[in-house]
């Protein structure tokens, strides 16, 4: 890549990183993006899946390609020294400022996406690319059908031409000119829910037999739950579920009358995770029939896991060693983190690589942390993986 191309990229990721916005927010992103693709004079369309880009680069009748970046920060107060740090603060219904920071690389994951886009824009091929610039990956915010900006890109119809999809995300220790992948189910099956417990106030010493216990009937539910993986799940089968915060009670000598608990379910397979919400759905039926609490859950987020498909990878592996060398390629494990990318996976067959962007410092961090850092040395692998892997899946599709 042109060092004049490095250079503009890095300004353009700086300016995203001191900017970072929210999902279903992104609009200064967004306008920013728009500026980029009105200089390359490439086509697009705003406003899809709320706050979303998607732009096209036709070249006669051809395969259609995708190719995804997510554009989305995280309420995280930055703690790095970088110039362009992040100092964005918004502030929240209850007057409360919320710090934000680009702490999973969304705004490299665009910038990326951009020098492909520049790339593919003077590449002579046979066909059309995608450009999704996707809102909202981290979470589904105050979305009223709790869905994420993935979600709602592959249910607006745009991927209905898509013949495969390419997406990529960094991973800050993992050193610059590597590439990891898993085949198969790589990234599992995320839910975030909420489970509200009524009970009946009641004093508690003098008459708790008056009262319905939400306290005691929470801590049931968090040993119930708990014990549905190591009792009821196959011990091979990769799943977590983790209560993460509680609360609830008025006084140390009320009973309490509700408790709100909240926390993630994690599985690789699509099945089992479907069955540990039933189990829980179960679960929380049983106790709240014999205590006489009124127990109810909800989920704010419910991501499928993602596929990442074989004959894809395989038809990018002269690409991927061209980029990286072929010592350089490593498999590695699923991990039980989630990405929205997921359903753009089930929807096409696609792969999804994790990038090295390892800092050249002693002390690096990993994603979502405060001090994380990503070497900016990665944009070039990133963006000519995008546009090169576009390019042969054009001609192999």
């Amino acid at each position: 890549m042109q060092k004049d191309l490095i250079n503009k990229l890095i300004t353009i990721r700086r300016k995203i990183h001191a900017n970072p916005e929210l999902g279903y927010q992104e609009n200064e992103t967004a306008d920013l993006i728009c500026n980029e693709l009105n200089a390359l004079a490439i086509p697009y369309r705003k406003n899809i899946a709320k706050t979303g880009v998607v732009a096209e680069i036709s070249k006669g009748n051809g395969p259609c390609i995708a190719l995804r970046a997510d554009m989305d920060a995280l309420p995280i107060k930055e703690e790095n020294t970088l110039d362009f740090k992040s100092e964005k603060k918004i502030r929240a219904a209850n007057g409360m400022d919320i710090p934000l920071m680009h702490a999973c690389g969304h705004d490299i994951h665009t910038t990326m996406l951009l020098g492909a886009a520049t790339i593919l824009k003077d590449a002579d091929f046979n066909g059309k690319v995608k450009l999704f610039f996707q809102p909202s990956e981290e979470d589904v915010y105050d979305d009223p059908e709790k869905k994420s900006g993935g979600q709602r890109m592959v249910e607006s119809g745009e991927l209905e031409d898509v013949k495969a999809a390419l997406g990529i995300h960094v991973h800050p220790l993992l050193p610059i000119g590597k590439v990891a992948y898993k085949l198969g189910q790589a990234l599992a099956c995320a839910g975030f829910f909420k489970i509200e417990v009524k009970g009946i106030m009641a004093h508690a010493s003098i008459a708790p037999h008056l009262g319905i216990d939400a306290v005691l009937v929470s801590s049931q539910i968090i040993q119930s739950v708990t014990a549905i993986v190591p009792k009821y799940i196959a011990p091979t089968e990769a799943i977590v579920i983790s209560f993460t915060k509680i609360n609830g009670g008025v006084a140390p000598n009320v009973i309490a009358d509700k408790v709100v608990l909240e926390g993630t379910v994690r599985a690789l397979d699509l099945n089992t995770f479907n069955d540990i919400k039933e189990r829980i759905q179960k679960v929380i039926e049983g106790i709240g029939l014999y205590s006489g609490a009124k127990i109810s859950i909800e989920y704010s987020l419910n991501y499928p896991s993602l596929l990442n498909d074989k004959n894809i990878h395989e038809n990018l592996t002269t690409t991927l060693e061209n980029v990286f060398g072929k010592t350089n390629i490593i498999p590695v494990d699923a991990i039980l983190g989630s990405e929205d990318f997921a359903f753009f996976s089930r929807k096409v067959p696609s792969m999804f690589y994790f990038l090295g962007a390892k800092d050249t410092k002693d002390d690096c961090y990993f994603l979502h942390h405060p001090k994380v850092i990503f070497n900016e040395d990665c944009i070039s692998y990133g963006a000519t993986l995008l546009a090169e892997g576009a390019l042969k899946l054009l001609l192999t599709n």
